[in-house]
């Protein structure tokens, strides 16, 4: 363990961002400090608004002056592990993985060591200086697919903002219970769920955040679907949420899913097949950005992995 040193700052708030709440404007100016950190230091006073002591959910105007005066608190050092990584790509400023299923990508209850940041500090050094070791965004533990980490910290801040202003491109693909007639798109409102709160669910306007999903067929396999899969924003599963929302869960996501749904009829192999597959068949499997440094338009493809072409090819 170690203790941070004092975070004093004063900043002042962009008038683009009038109309937001205080809480998620912090979030986006300092993107280096969770919004839970942030949410406590306005709870407990360490954040000023032109002299006045703000709740997180009051809405900013533009131009406030905001002062920073946080405490030292106790931190975890997270350890670079010699941990394996599929690498796809990697120059002085990005770096491109395929994450395989079963990975956590960032330490957490439970899971505070053998991620792919702790691989990460190990095959970059300099990633320790920053922020959450240059993750822009992130993949749940059995999701396979491709990411994109930081090196630099200009490369992380603007990464942040084109995620932000939804220019990066998220390409999935995922295998569904159900035989959907077309592709569509799918905009709802998501946040946490009222009663499990370790979950996120449709929710009304005042409760969540706008969530769009467009989603084309690619095959259809008797009783299933196999579609790709387009994200316009990145709420916290909002993939498997909307799939499950429109009665057509990805395989194998428990969470979401409920018990495994067995066809009519259903043969001894496809049996087999559903219940040995054992996380969600989801992939992200094409990724698209602007470089930071030479600005040029970049993508990368992750073709399905082995799990998933079986899956496929024993519905067929």
């Amino acid at each position: 363990m170690r203790y941070a040193a004092d975070m004093k700052q004063k900043l002042t708030i962009p008038a683009e961002f009038a109309g937001n709440r205080i809480d998620q404007v912090l979030a986006k100016l300092l993107p280096e400090y969770s919004r839970s950190r942030l949410k406590n230091w306005l709870d407990n006073h360490k954040i000023t608004v032109n002299n006045e002591y703000w709740q997180p959910k009051d809405k900013v105007a533009g131009n406030e002056t905001v002062v920073v005066d946080a405490e030292p608190e106790e931190e975890t050092i997270d350890q670079p592990e010699a941990i394996s990584l599929n690498i796809v790509y990697e120059d002085d400023d990005i770096l491109i993985i395929n994450k395989s299923a079963g990975m956590v990508v960032h330490p957490g209850a439970g899971h505070r060591t053998s991620t792919m940041l702790n691989a990460l500090l190990h095959h970059v050094h300099q990633l320790k200086n920053i922020p959450r070791a240059g993750i822009i965004h992130r993949l749940d533990k059995d999701t396979s697919g491709l990411l994109v980490i930081a090196k630099t910290l200009v490369a992380h801040n603007y990464l942040v903002k084109q995620l932000q202003w939804r220019k990066i491109s998220r390409e999935y693909q995922t295998i569904v219970y159900g035989e959907l007639i077309s592709g569509s798109t799918i905009k709802t409102q998501i946040g946490r769920h009222p009663t499990h709160r370790t979950k996120m669910a449709v929710v009304d306007a005042d409760r969540g955040k706008l969530a769009v999903t467009h989603y084309r067929i690619i095959k259809k396999p008797h009783n299933f679907t196999h579609l790709r899969v387009k994200l316009e924003t990145g709420r916290t599963h909002q993939i498997r949420v909307h799939m499950a929302h429109i009665r057509h869960p990805i395989v194998g996501d428990t969470v979401y899913g409920g018990r495994m749904r067995l066809p009519k009829n259903a043969s001894a192999k496809l049996i087999e097949t559903l219940q040995n597959f054992k996380r969600q068949a989801l992939h992200a499997s094409k990724l698209g950005l602007t470089h930071p440094t030479t600005r040029e338009w970049m993508e990368w493809e992750a073709e399905l992995p082995k799990d998933m072409q079986e899956l496929l090819e024993n519905l067929s």
